[in-house]
């Protein structure tokens, strides 16, 4: 990947050589030290190292790396947590994590398998004899090396001698990937100690057997349950390693092998019939690890069965009654099930001890399902259980229909899933960031996407072909560090923006480019220089330096980025320019109803201070029709009935502003609940969505600021959602996705996502991507670069 104009020349004295990764809170390098050794810097941004408890962690994690042997893991070589960007450099190991293996190839053969059991128990053994727990294993945190599988990234370990004062523990946080998470990471944070390593152990090998974990489902807070209460999915993992597996998924943390254990197991091929669970001295069965093992071909292709919609296996929660949790389904319309009943939950309990009572398995059921419900409510930032209706008929959004009808789906579809390659460096190698798409749009048969350095790339909407793609940079030096977004689209058309890394007007900085593209061929239809230097602005929309309307795109001007002036449609000249109203602050270029906006805002220290002005622009001259003042920091939204819809992007205690785009008349209405705290929000289909990273999910009539309803999409950071008259969907960075009821807010239909390896769970993917609706073709960004689409019908 190739390093860009701000990178730095060095950390801590390591030269850097190239980029291995970036995203939304740090970027790891390949740097190389004095004697020759190659190495990967971790550099965290400087707005994540003013949080004090995120600097904790960080040295929490140096600490904790260097108090294990780099034979089974990433040595520490040198660290500075203390630094204005705090980094930590470990030896660089060459190879694929595991997550990103089994995705690409399938899984793994018997052989490989059986090697990976092996060397991961021998690698735990290391780990918890220097006092450490992992507690975040998982196929993102296996590299494949030439020797055997390293074990990387112990953010969130903790080692044994710090649990009396650990703080971030005894907090009650939730701390993993809750696909590979261990029943007492759920139920008792504060503890987790080796075994839970030795269950994570079990669900990672479960996943690089049969490419899913054995507690998957389509909801963080569903995975969690199943981990506490339910039976593991081992269908398809091998009858050799099905013993081994089984023993590391035991409910009761005393009835786990330690990781010694399990390693001699491994090595002398079988076991003694008993044994005593540690600390107990009560003898019971150990399951034989059989001395035959059968050869597999060096490749095993990955089976049919891999290729089917995850969502095919998702089953419903536990009934309200077995754990006091409101595990509201629908009636109708519900995530496919297994044809076969689902596994009834079983109560952890020492196998060699008696049957436990019924009256106390429920009481204990009820505890362990309320404290998964804490603990999750913890981990997502307050999950929301209930669905309130507080309507009026002026409010209601559209009904939902039951009504048979007909498929409304392009022509020639069907589901597809598609990856666009990464943009091409200097060198002819991928280069760009390992991030998500930021932006789509559907423009006639062709959804056009943009993001991780690509400044636009094509997938077919009936087969997903992906049949062109563009990077942001096409110099020769390599990438400016701008990930791409599109301005808007009109008329078989996109707008996009290049950006290059010469040396500009003013001696440094960048130089910028609005670029109109054919969305069917990719073909450049035209490009117009907009500014360069270290003042210029990028065109970057929405809410950004750009945006498209039908005369063509408005767009920040000059070396100073102090105008801004409107590119034609058809030809990309400049038909006029204006000076940006620099004496009202900081400004922003904005559309709706296909009427161009500038929105300035100046800040103060109080934020009840800040002002905004909403300047509409005349398309034939740039002028500004008419301004209005408002009090806040606004983010225009969108238009609803005439009006145009803005909310207080610092502030949670204002309400909406509107401002009648007729007669320019303010109105500040009030809500009938505050807006939740770290909210987004969304206009969509004339409903207001405020929504969280924990799945929260507030519906809002915009004109009257009255609350619709209240739920939870039981998605982790979910993304802009999209709406049909009846059901309203979000996505989380991996794909998963939830429909819900556009008048009830209730939970009709989930599927589970399609980059389930924990690759999506690492620091760089905070949100999932905007999706696309074509009649009943969903179209779903998830992963890296990746697209899948659906008939929400058949969710």
């Amino acid at each position: 990947m190739a390093l860009r104009d701000s990178d730095p020349a060095e950390v801590g004295g390591y030269r850097i050589e190239d980029r291995l990764g970036s995203g939304g809170m740090g970027v790891v390098y390949l740097a190389g030290s004095a004697s020759g050794r190659r190495l990967a810097v971790k550099v965290v941004h400087s707005q994540y190292a003013d949080d004090d408890e995120f600097r904790t962690r960080f040295r929490r994690e140096v600490a904790a790396a260097r108090q294990v042997s780099g034979a089974f893991t990433a040595p520490v070589v040198d660290a500075d947590a203390d630094a204005p960007h705090p980094w930590m450099a470990t030896l660089y190991i060459p190879g694929a994590d595991l997550g990103t293996h089994v995705r690409e190839h399938g899984p793994l053969p018997l052989p490989r398998l059986r090697d990976l059991a092996a060397g991961l128990a021998e690698a735990l053994r290391d780990i918890h004899r220097a006092g450490v727990v992992h507690r975040d294993l998982k196929p993102a945190n296996v590299m494949l090396a030439e020797d055997g599988p390293r074990v990387i990234d112990f953010g969130i370990s903790r080692a044994a001698e710090f649990a009396a004062s650990d703080v971030l523990t005894q907090t009650g946080r939730v701390m993993g990937t809750p696909p590979f998470m261990s029943p007492e990471q759920f139920a008792a944070p504060q503890d987790v100690g080796p075994a839970a390593d030795m269950f994570s152990l079990g669900s990672v090998l479960t996943y690089a057997a049969t490419c899913r974990g054995p507690f998957d489902s389509p909801s963080p807070y569903e995975t969690a349950l199943r981990v506490v209460e339910g039976e593991p999915d081992l269908t398809g993992v091998p009858a050799e390693l099905l013993p081994f597996i089984r023993l590391c998924l035991e409910k009761h943390q005393k009835s786990r092998p330690a990781a010694h254990e399990l390693f001699t197991l491994l090595r002398e091929g079988g076991a003694p019939g008993t044994r005593s669970a540690p600390g107990t001295g009560t003898p019971r069965p150990v399951r034989p690890w059989p001395g035959a093992r059968p050869t597999e071909p060096a490749v095993t292709a990955w089976p049919d069965a891999a290729r089917t919609e995850r969502g095919e296996t998702s089953r419903p929660l536990p009934d309200e009654a077995d754990g006091g949790v409101d595990a509201e389904r629908p009636d109708a319309r519900r995530p496919r099930l297994d044809k076969t009943p689902a596994n009834q939950a079983q109560p952890p309990r020492d196998p060699a001890g008696p049957p436990e009572p019924e009256a106390g398995r429920r009481r204990r059921l009820r505890r362990g399902l309320l404290l998964v419900s804490a603990a999750v409510s913890v981990a997502l930032a307050a999950v929301v259980t209930t669905t309130v209706t507080l309507i009026q008929d002026d409010d209601r959004p559209p009904s939902s229909s039951t009504t048979t009808r007909t498929a409304d789906l392009p022509e020639g579809w069907k589901p597809w899933v598609a990856t666009a390659k990464a943009p091409v460096d200097s060198e002819g190698g991928l280069g760009g960031p390992d991030t998500s798409f930021k932006s789509c749009s559907v423009v006639d048969a062709s959804l056009v996407c943009a993001g991780s350095d690509l400044m636009a790339t094509r997938f077919g909407l009936a087969d997903g072909r992906n049949t062109w793609s563009r990077p942001v940079d096409t110099t020769p030096d390599g990438a400016s560090g701008d990930e791409g977004a599109l301005i808007g689209t009109g008329d078989g058309r996109v707008y996009a923006y290049g950006a290059e890394d010469p040396v500009g007007a003013s001696g440094v900085g960048s130089s910028y480019t609005v670029h109109a593209l054919a969305a069917d061929t990719g073909k450049e239809l035209w490009r117009t220089p907009t500014g360069s230097g270290e003042t210029a602005r990028v065109p970057e929309g929405p809410r950004g330096g750009a945006t498209a309307v039908s005369e063509g795109v408005v767009t920040f001007y000059g070396s100073r980025g102090d105008e801004y002036a409107l590119l034609d449609a058809e030809t990309g000249k400049v038909r006029w320019r204006q000076p940006e109203p620099g004496a009202r602050g900081d400004c922003s270029l904005d559309s709706a109803a296909d009427r161009a906006y500038v929105i300035c805002t100046t800040e103060a220290d109080d934020e009840k201070r800040a002002r905004t002005t909403v300047s509409q622009i005349d398309p034939a001259t740039g002028k500004s029709r008419w301004t209005v003042e408002a009090k806040g920091a606004l983010e225009l939204l969108g238009a609803q009935e005439g009006h145009l819809v803005f909310v207080d992007g610092t502030s949670t205690a204002r309400g909406l502003t509107l401002i009648d785009a007729s007669s320019h008349e303010l109105t500040v209405r009030r809500l009938a609940k505050p807006r939740p705290e770290a909210s987004r929000a969304y206009l969509v289909r004339g409903t207001l969505y405020f929504t969280r990273g924990s799945g929260g999910v507030r519906a809002v009539a915009p004109l009257t600021g009255r609350t619709l309803w209240e739920s939870n999409s039981t998605l982790e950071r979910q993304g802009p959602p999209t709406a049909s008259a009846t059901h309203v969907y979000f996505a989380s960075p991996s794909g998963r996705l939830a429909a819900l009821n556009a008048r009830s807010g209730k939970v009709e239909a989930t599927r589970l996502g399609r980059d389930d390896g924990g690759r999506v769970d690492s620091m760089f993917v905070t949100s999932g991507a905007p999706l696309s609706l074509v009649g009943d073709a969903l179209y779903v960004p998830y992963g890296v670069r990746s697209v899948y689409s659906v008939d929400v019908r058949d969710l």
